[in-house]
This record gives C-alpha cells, structure tokens and sequence, in this order.
C-alpha cells in the first residue's frame, strides 16, 4: 500500500503510513500566479493499493483533493482510499432556504467519481456519507481523546451543549469518570450564553470536548460558567481545531488550564493523532470487515 499526502495533511498522512509500515510519497503541489492548482506525484507508476490524506478545507484543498485523485487513477493505482481527516461543507448537509445548494451533497458526489472507500474523522452529520456510492466510514475520535488524557487527573468529562452530550460519554466512559454536558443559548452567530453547569464542578477538574472549534467563543463562555461554579481545573479538547480570527490567541488570556485538538486539520496545539484509528479501519476495510 501506498499512502500520498496531500499539502493540507502532510504530518498526518506520514504519521499513517509509518503507523501502517507502507511507502510515504508527498505530493508536490504549487499555486500558479492566477491562482491555479497544480499538483504532481512523483513516480511512473502506482500498481498498488493507494490512500490519499486530505482535508476538503479550505477550497483550494478541494481542488487539489480531485486533482490528486485524477493523477493516481491515471498513474494505475489498484485502489483509492480516500481520508479525508476535515470534511469541509459537511455542515451545509440540507436546503435550509430556498435557493441554496445542497453542498454537503455536492462535494460527495465529486469525490465519489475517482475513489473506491471513503474514511472521514468526526464528520459533521454522518448521514452526509450516504451521499457516496462507495463504501464509506466516519471515525471518532473519542476514544484517542481519553487516551491522551487518562493519568492527568481529570474528574469529569463535559460537552457544552446536549448536542454533543454523545462525545462527553464516550470519552467520559473511556476515562472511567462522570460526564455531563452544560445548558447553551445562542444569541447570535458569535456570541453564546452558557448557564451554570447541572453537574456539581465544585473542586473538580473538568475536560470540556467538542466535535470542532472555530471562534472559540462557545468555548470561553463555557470555561467562564465553570470558574463561576468553581471547578479547580479546565481543559478542552476538540477533534477538528479551525480557529479562525485569532481563536487561539483568545484562549490565551482565558482560564484554561490545556487546550488541544485532533490533528486533523494543522495547527500549533494539534497534539492529539488520529493515526492509529485511520490505520485500523484500512486494515478492517482490507479484510473485508466495512
């Protein structure tokens, strides 16, 4: 097997074929002056089963992601895994007033066209797979998250919202503590009021996990309602860290004890891999078991 990493998921497309034992080809992938993609992968051939890592985010990812699935059908590849660690759209998975696109659907049926499997991490709405005509699986990532933080003394497992409740039990299970999720009113697109936790937080250390963060304002409301109830110590962690308009640097002056995410999309507190889980669902797929 043959893994290729697109310039959007380089670390972890090497981390996987380490982690997997296979051969490791980078994509070498520039920008014309107009603002074209252009991609290349270095070999005369590919007889081999072959796996692309590319997140579909932010657009010009995209494109090199149906680029890069041209060039490796046409170099001979026996197969094409995609992963696809941050699918972009995902969230747009309905027609929400007339006149828009279905794009989660869109970007499906594009991808479909040059793959044999798909593996996404956390996708927003899993229905959104069903889109794709080849075999398709959606990972969590919770059980890496417990993992990293089992032994760092963490007492309860939060979500800031009950939408999310899901992802605090699994990792609160994993962890073997309690979990919880806290009460959210949205008041605009930015700005969200968190009411005090349900759970007694007092003296605890309290790991709040998200699906993704982007402004990071959920987030500090949360950690905000927690020093206010009086938890000793908080963490966060997500699976897809976007942080955009300086999110990071927001955190900086909160009352965070930790923030990290999964490396699924780069940044400087992507810390926690996804690796092992993408290696096994491959294996599971070779042997036929998805």
């Amino acid at each position: 097997m043959i893994v290729i990493g697109g310039s959007a998921s380089m670390d972890l497309a090497k981390e996987l074929a380490s982690v997997m034992g296979c051969d490791y080809i980078q994509a070498a992938t520039t920008t014309f002056p107009d603002g074209e993609c252009y991609t290349r992968i270095d070999a005369e051939k590919l007889d081999d089963d072959v796996v692309i890592v590319q997140t579909t985010s932010p657009d010009s990812k995209l494109i090199e992601l149906l680029l890069l699935q041209d060039a490796v059908r046409r170099l001979g590849a026996k197969s094409i895994t995609l992963v696809i660690p941050y699918f972009g759209y995902a969230r747009q998975d309905r027609v929400f007033k007339p006149g828009e696109p279905e794009s989660a659907k869109v970007m499906c049926q594009h991808l479909d066209m040059n793959c044999d499997r798909v593996i996404t991490v956390d996708i927003h709405k899993e229905a959104v797979l069903n889109y794709f005509n080849h075999p398709h699986k959606d990972l969590k990532a919770a059980p890496v998250i417990a993992d990293y933080f089992k032994g760092k003394g963490i007492d309860m497992v939060l979500s800031p919202d009950i939408g999310a409740a899901g992802r605090a039990k699994m990792v609160g299970e994993v962890m073997g503590v309690p979990y919880d999720h806290l009460e959210k009113t949205r008041l605009s697109g930015t700005d969200v009021r968190i009411a005090p936790a349900k759970a007694d937080v007092k003296g605890k250390k309290v790991l709040i996990v998200d699906d993704m963060i982007s402004t990071g304002g959920t987030i500090i409301a949360a950690a905000y309602a927690l020093r206010e109830a009086g938890a000793a110590g908080i963490s966060v962690a997500c699976t897809h860290g976007v942080f955009v308009n300086n999110a990071i640097e927001k955190f900086t002056g909160s009352s965070l004890d930790a923030l990290l995410s999964c490396n699924t999309l780069n940044n400087p507190v992507s810390h926690i891999s996804v690796a092992s889980l993408i290696a096994e669902a491959i294996k599971d797929a070779q042997k036929g078991k998805w």
